[in-house]
């Protein structure tokens, strides 16, 4: 099965659930917004709604300047709200520098780092990749209801 552009099914029913904090203004037991990691999936994986949390199952090989598990997200953006719609995108451009990839990747998985079980937030897909020693990025969306990252409508 291929990777499949997803917010995570069970992670709308985390947000409800209170389990991540994307933002500074946390109202909860824990104070602190959450860490966000983002890693890299082959094009042969299978993340996708059904995610629930990490796991390195169809993830890029930690090789090549590559660390299973992926890398920290920016976070400076709070969730917004505007026409009716929230909608979170990162800070920052995802960049792995040096990077050489174990074989072609076409998706990143965006977890909760902070959560002890590492829960699913959601999957974004773009064009298969195979890179030798060379600098990939995924530049974030404009922040805002319309092209904003995670949406909820």
């Amino acid at each position: 099965m291929a990777n499949v552009p997803a917010f995570c099914t069970q992670a709308k029913a985390d947000f409800m659930n209170g389990l991540h904090a994307l933002g500074a203004s946390v109202i909860r037991a824990g104070t602190t917004k959450d860490t966000l990691y983002a890693a890299l999936y082959l094009v042969t994986g299978s993340r996708g709604a059904g995610d629930t949390v990490y796991n390195n199952t169809g993830e890029l090989a930690g090789t090549g300047n590559y660390t299973q598990g992926g890398m920290a997200v920016t976070t400076a953006n709070g969730p917004a709200v505007a026409s009716g719609k929230a909608y979170f995108t990162p800070s920052a451009s995802l960049v792995w520098s040096a990077l050489t990839s174990s074989a072609a990747f076409d998706a990143v998985l965006i977890y909760n780092y902070t959560s002890t079980t590492k829960l699913a937030i959601s999957v974004h897909t773009f064009g298969s990749q195979s890179i030798v020693a060379g600098t990939f990025t995924l530049t974030m969306p404009t922040n805002n209801e319309t092209t904003g990252l995670i949406r909820i409508e």
